[in-house]
């Protein structure tokens, strides 16, 4: 999807060269994307010398702009957690980024499709922490022992390159085409459920059309879990307690269209749906 202002805003970008990229205008680029709801194409296109390095320091300066304006970080989330979506990315482990509270929606609440390009949804399994958690050498048994809360939910993600075509310093920059996530009704223990059997039935508009077990998720969420706290500290960052986890999709992710609703129904953590609006 492509807008007008999105086809000015690659008609003024087209003259420049690699020499004028700067991590400043990796952030200015995809912050304004995201504000004026418009796509591009990917940045490594024009700059191949934004690498994943550099591409979490762009990420960082845009959470940083979005708190700077009154927004507050509310947690994490994992991308690119299944193990064939790393093959195909040429990768070992997943991404991490960032959560704010202008990324939630309440319980029923539509997503606000005007404010978004070409949202997808993916079912997730959420964590909430009880404690503070910061790597290096975080196991999944004492991520584990971190969270005080599980739920299901999902991820609205929305990628702010064209057709969702980008490498992956691309993604993190665009801090892993976060957008708006939601969850479910049932919270649970962690200790009342095998999470890698939690199984997630995905319907659009009645019609099933995936289904998978939380075991996707690196093979138990709690590796995610664990991989985030790791990467994060390596960056000189921690988990902090309050802070949502989204842990990453358990299936591939659907299109939301207007009047369209994904429902996603849960083993033990009940059924939540989301509509296009």
């Amino acid at each position: 999807m492509t807008t007008t202002t999105g086809a000015r805003a690659d008609g003024a970008r087209e003259g420049a060269g690699v020499g004028d990229w700067t991590i400043d205008r990796v952030v200015e680029e995809l912050y304004a994307a995201e504000a004026g709801r418009y796509d591009r194409t990917p940045i490594t296109d024009e700059f191949p010398g934004l690498d994943i390095e550099t591409a979490y320091r762009a990420q960082d300066l845009l959470v940083e702009r979005k708190v700077a304006e009154g927004q507050t970080v509310t947690g994490v989330k994992l991308g690119l957690t299944s193990r064939a979506k790393q093959q195909r990315m040429g990768i070992d482990a997943p991404l991490t980024a960032w959560l704010t509270d202008a990324m939630t929606l309440p319980a029923g609440a539509p997503a606000p499709l005007a404010e978004l390009i070409h949202p997808r949804v993916e079912p997730e399994i959420v964590f909430v922490l009880g404690e503070d958690l910061a790597g290096p050498g975080i196991t999944a048994a004492r991520a584990m022992r971190s969270v005080s809360a599980v739920l299901g939910g999902y991820e609205i993600i929305d990628s702010r390159y064209r057709d969702f075509r980008f490498t992956l310093p691309d993604v993190i920059a665009d801090n892993a085409s976060a957008a708006r996530w939601g969850s479910g009704p049932v919270s649970l223990d962690p200790g009342d459920l095998d999470l890698s059997l939690e199984a997630c039935l995905v319907e659009v508009d009645g019609e099933i059309v995936d289904t998978a077990t939380a075991a996707a998720v690196q093979g138990h969420p709690a590796e995610a879990l664990a991989l985030a706290a790791n990467s994060l500290g390596a960056r000189g960052h921690r988990l902090r307690a309050g802070w949502i986890v989204l842990t990453g999709g358990i299936t591939d992710a659907v299109f939301l269209r207007p009047g369209s609703s994904v429902s996603l129904h849960f083993s033990h953590l009940g059924s939540v749906t989301v509509t296009g609006a």
